[in-house]
């Protein structure tokens, strides 16, 4: 009588599970999810990419895709993604709930915040207080071209030898986030400064790895005693180190003479006074640690994946040396404005972002309202997942879509030329808010590293490994990174 129950109760179940997952009329096609695990168990979780792949292949460009029981829609190729990001921008503009990324980051601040007028205005504010600060300006270069010099330093010496270059570089990108942020820099060998990178660090590697689908796809664990639950520890200490920072600020600040962002933010908030909006010292914190997260993780690991391609890629890198000599010649400081004499240079890091695809599958978007793409029907609050790796490698748009070669971005006449598909950033309303940022930091690091040093593979590392390491961000996994100066270059 016992398993008769047992039994009625797993098909009832079963049937309950087929229901819900029954897909809509018209909705985009995908594989049978499986009860409880939805279409996880069809994925490698270390690096499901060619899963992804081969899933499009089969159902399309647009196709769905479920979490546990959750829907998603996965965007495959340049016209889907253009199509719903930046011509339906708006419709395609929300951010889904409930993930652990949410769970960890919180849904204030800029990144994850859902669309809405409260994402309108941190996001306007933002972006007017980073032009301020010198975004595009001198005082930013300054700011930028110090920190390289700090890194230079610590590089030196460790020239003629290798060494391991990840920290190295989160330290340096780090401190620009922070003297925007906070108008101050650390030594890296400052306790606070290394457990602020650690946590960080922390965070993105359980988020980026398998944990992160587990949490994802089964509810049912999250209050078990897993890898994920370091993640939320670390978070609500950098939380608590960052409303530090700011009740620092208060107690300096001179109101109407901001020194950084924090003080600037905190003008906001005395502007406005009690009205209605979204600002108030719970959003602010969010928001600076969105910008310290992801301004330090994005950079850092790219440069991390470009100096890599040039270690294998000595003909690549000999190019960028000769150009950047001839342009630069005895010239003491580099400029930002010395890019547009500069082509093969910026091929070359456009290339890197290209070819490394550091933020796979963006940020997971969801559905404001009931919405069409492409002929299918897509309900308010699907996920969306834009594949923007499939974007930079897709075949029709690129010369070389499998090969790192900076000739993607350079015209007959060598000139630099940018195709519609470069989408690294992504694309529409929701593109990287630190896109500028991360420009100009990249071009005078790479320009100043090469400037400096001359990047080999060391002959103790054995064969290269160029499979990435899988993750909200994805990098290179762990190598050494050979180096000697180049003797009377470098200023």
């Amino acid at each position: 009588m016992l398993g008769t129950v047992f039994l009625l109760w797993i098909g009832v179940f079963l049937l309950f599970f087929l229901w819900k997952t029954r897909r809509p009329k018209s909705f985009p096609p995908g594989p049978q999810p499986l009860p409880i695990f939805g279409n996880l168990l069809q994925l490698n979780l270390k690096n499901p990419m060619k899963d992804f792949e081969k899933l499009s292949e089969r159902y399309g460009k647009v196709y769905s895709f479920y979490f546990g029981g959750r829907p998603a829609v996965v965007l495959h190729g340049l016209h889907a993604v253009k199509e719903a990001l930046l011509t339906q921008g708006i419709e395609f503009g929300g951010r889904p709930q409930g993930f652990l990324v949410n769970e960890v980051i919180g849904n204030k601040g800029v990144i994850l915040v859902n669309y809405g007028s409260a994402w309108k205005e941190q996001r306007r504010f933002s972006l007017t207080c980073l032009r301020n600060f010198g975004l595009g300006k001198t005082s930013m270069e300054e700011k930028i071209l110090e920190e390289a010099s700090h890194l230079i330093s610590h590089l030196e010496k460790c020239s003629g030898q290798s060494m391991d270059p990840k920290t190295l570089f989160h330290n340096a990108v780090s401190n620009i986030i922070c003297a925007i942020l906070f108008g101050a820099r650390y030594n890296y060998e400052d306790e606070t400064f290394q457990s602020l990178i650690r946590m960080v660090c922390e965070i993105t590697k359980i988020l980026n790895g398998p944990w992160g689908m587990i949490y994802d796809t089964m509810p049912f664990v999250r209050r078990l005693p897993l890898p994920f639950q370091k993640a939320l520890k670390n978070m609500r200490d950098l939380e608590a180190s960052t409303l530090a920072k700011v009740t620092e600020h208060k107690k300096t600040r001179v109101p109407g003479q901001p020194r950084d962002f924090t003080d600037c933010y905190l003008d906001e908030i005395d502007k406005r006074g009690s009205d209605d909006s979204s600002f108030d010292d719970e959003f602010m914190v969010a928001l600076l640690l969105d910008l310290f997260i992801a301004g330090t993780e994005t950079s850092s690991t790219t440069l991390q994946a470009g100096l890599l391609y040039l270690m294998l890629h000595q003909d690549v890198q000999a190019r960028c040396h000769q150009e950047i000599d001839s342009v630069l010649g005895g010239k003491q400081q580099i400029s930002y404005d010395d890019r547009h004499r500069m082509p093969y240079t910026q091929a070359m890091i456009h290339e890197t972002q290209r070819y490394a695809s550091i933020v796979p599958l963006s940020v997971f978007h969801a559905t404001t309202k009931d919405t069409q793409l492409l002929g299918y029907s897509i309900p308010k609050d699907t996920i969306i997942i834009p594949n923007l790796s499939s974007v930079l490698h897709e075949e029709a748009q690129w010369k070389f879509p499998h090969e790192f070669n900076p000739s993607n971005f350079l015209n007959e006449e060598g000139e630099l030329v940018k195709p519609d598909a470069f989408l690294p950033f992504s694309t529409g309303p929701r593109v990287c808010l630190g896109e500028g940022l991360a420009r100009m930091e990249l071009f005078l690091f790479f320009v100043l590293l090469l400037r400096r040093f001359e990047f080999f593979w060391p002959k103790d590392s054995g064969e290269p490994d160029l499979e990435p390491h899988f993750g909200i961000v994805q990098g290179p996994k762990p190598y050494r990174l050979g180096l000697r100066l180049r003797g009377n270059q470098g200023g």
